[in-house]
C-alpha cells in the first residue's frame, strides 16, 4: 500500500531536479532500516576511531539484509549524500564516486 504524502509534502520537484521527490524515497519502505534508530547510521561529530568503525560496521551488516540497499546507495550517490552510512556504504567508501560525478 502506498503512503499518502504529509499535508504541504513537495510531490513534485522543481524544473531541473530529478523525479518527483516523494517517489524518490518509496523504496525505503521496505528498507531493512525503516525502525532503526538513525543514530546508528549516522556518526556523531566527536565519534573516531574504532568505536566510530564498529558502527558502521554494525550498520553495514543491516544493510547486507536490506532488500532495496542497491536503491539506497544508488539516491545517496544521486544526491550527494556526504554523510552517514547508505546503502552499505560509508561516506568514505562514496567520496570517489562523488567526485567522479561532479567533474
Amino acid at each position: 500500500m502506498r503512503r499518502k504524502p504529509p499535508a504541504g509534502a513537495v510531490t513534485k520537484a522543481p524544473d531541473g531536479l530529478p523525479s518527483a521527490m516523494i517517489e524518490n524515497w518509496a523504496w525505503h519502505d521496505h528498507a531493512a532500516c525503516r525502525d532503526v534508530n538513525p543514530e546508528l547510521f549516522f556518526s556523531a561529530e566527536s565519534e573516531r576511531g574504532l568505536r566510530k568503525h564498529a558502527r558502521e560496521l554494525l550498520a553495514k551488516s543491516l544493510c547486507g539484509t536490506c532488500p532495496v540497499r542497491q536503491q539506497c546507495r544508488e539516491h545517496a550517490l544521486m544526491v550527494g549524500e556526504m554523510y552517514g552510512v547508505w546503502g552499505g556504504t560509508t561516506e568514505e567508501e562514496r567520496e570517489p564516486a562523488l567526485h567522479g560525478r561532479h567533474r
